[in-house]
């Protein structure tokens, strides 16, 4: 395997999909390096429907692989591997992989985010038994059963939405007397008969036997706490970035997230980053891939001037 490289694109969302595209194309040999599947979150949206160029929508899948199909005809490179660490001096940049070691004199830092968790007791425990972060994953598992969901989001509620394909009732645990979603994500959920509310209301643990068998909740007005009897609990309460490798090498904002320039730069030349692990990011398919395109041009630039 190749270990040296103009650049390194680290994250295969669609900002680094879309950077590996650019970068790609305009011929510098390219690494894309994703610990998971490539596609990033969006891979956990079962409709797309406000990307340009799909007006019937596409799975979140699809979009992925197609994104991922286009810049490897291009040249991209891609490997399966976390990124542990980078030391961006002395030149070249080494970035740290659990597949070893690369070099690159451009890097573009797209590893996006992954979901927050409640951390409650229980929750770890049964993660894979009924816990789950990932409707479009595991919602088959649940036909004919009644779960919750807990959150209030965009995320959320598509969550929701997709699972009462599968369930005999899904019920929105969210903490506010209001969803965060967007109004027709809302006019969705309010309109689906399977889909119950539970207004001000907190996930206190999870517990079950082998597998989930209720949730515990407290009503936050009232303090009253009550138990609901589910076989599943998908989590949907936001998102942290994916920056722990960076702590120490980058400047992070107070929730973690990269600062950058308009021109995706950070403080460290040579090092850019795209994406939902910018700060101030709009955490949208269409500005990831924006951020990514926009990346690579100054990636191109910066490569050019070595």
């Amino acid at each position: 395997m190749n270990r040296e490289y103009e650049v390194v694109i680290i994250g295969g969302g669609p900002a680094g999909l879309t950077a590996g595209l650019y970068t790609s194309r305009a011929r510098l040999n390219s690494l894309l390096i994703e610990k998971g599947v490539v596609g990033g979150q969006i891979l956990n949206a079962e409709k797309v429907d406000n990307y340009p160029g799909f007006p019937e929508g596409i799975s979140g899948l699809e979009l992925g692989q197609l994104m991922h199909q286009q810049a490897t005809k291009h040249g991209l490179k891609t490997i399966i591997a976390e990124v542990i660490g980078i030391e961006p001096q002395p030149k070249p940049i080494v970035v740290k992989t659990t597949e070893g070691n690369f070099t690159a004199k451009a890097v573009i830092i797209a590893s996006g985010s992954e979901r927050s968790k409640l951390g409650i007791p229980g929750e770890e425990e049964f993660t894979g038994k009924g816990v789950s972060y990932c409707a479009t994953c595991d919602a088959a598992f649940f036909q004919g059963l009644p779960i919750a969901v807990v959150g209030g989001g965009n995320a959320a509620i598509t969550e929701a939405l997709h699972l009462t394909k599968f369930a005999s009732r899904v019920t929105v645990i969210h903490r506010r007397n209001q969803l965060r979603a967007s109004g027709i994500m809302q006019e969705k959920a309010f309109a689906e008969p399977k889909i119950e509310f539970l207004w001000d209301t907190v996930a206190e643990a999870i517990e079950g036997e082998n597998s989930v068998k209720r949730i515990k909740l407290r009503q936050v007005k009232t303090g009253e706490k009550s138990t609901l009897d589910v076989a599943g609990v998908f989590v949907s309460v936001g998102l942290k970035p994916s920056t722990d490798y960076l702590k120490g090498v980058l400047p992070l904002d107070d929730v973690s997230y990269v600062i950058t320039n308009n021109k995706m730069e950070t403080e460290i030349p040579g090092i850019l980053a795209a994406g939902d692990i910018r700060h101030d990011s709009a955490r949208q398919a269409i500005t990831a891939a924006g951020d990514g395109a926009t990346a690579a041009f100054y990636a191109e630039k910066f490569v050019s001037q070595q």
